[in-house]
C-alpha cells in the first residue's frame, strides 16, 4: 500500500536522481533514463529503475559507473531531500527503452511496407 507520502518521496527522489545523474556524475555514456522507483514503506530503501540508450558498450561502461557512483548519488540525495533516513539505494538495469525503440522500428517499417 502506497501512502501519499510514500508516493511524494517517490516522485523527488525521481527527480532528484535523474538531475544528479545527469549534473553531477561524469563520464556517462548513452541517454540514462530513471523509469520508476520503488521505496520501502519506512522510506528507508529505494530501487532506482533506470535504462541506457546507446550501443552495448556505452550500456555497460555507464552500467559500471553508476555502480561506482552509487554512494555519491545517495549523499546528494540526503542533501537535497529532508528525510530521517536518506534511502539506501539500489540501482537496476533494464532495457525497456531499447525494446521500445526495436518495436517501434518494426511498427515503421510494416507501415512502410518494407515487411
Amino acid at each position: 500500500m502506497t501512502t501519499l507520502r510514500n508516493e511524494r518521496v517517490r516522485k523527488e527522489l525521481m527527480r532528484d536522481i535523474s538531475e544528479i545523474l545527469r549534473r553531477e556524475i561524469r563520464g556517462l555514456a548513452g541517454v540514462v533514463s530513471v523509469l520508476d522507483i520503488e521505496v520501502a514503506h519506512d522510506n528507508s530503501f529505494a530501487k532506482v529503475i533506470y535504462s541506457v540508450l546507446g550501443s552495448p558498450e556505452q550500456i555497460e561502461h555507464t552500467k559500471e559507473i553508476i555502480e561506482k557512483s552509487t554512494p555519491k548519488v545517495r549523499y546528494e540525495v540526503g542533501k537535497r531531500i529532508r528525510l530521517r533516513v536518506t534511502p539506501e539505494l539500489k540501482f537496476v538495469y533494464t532495457n525497456s527503452l531499447e525494446q521500445g525503440s526495436k518495436v517501434t522500428e518494426i511498427i515503421n517499417k510494416i507501415s512502410r511496407g518494407e515487411v
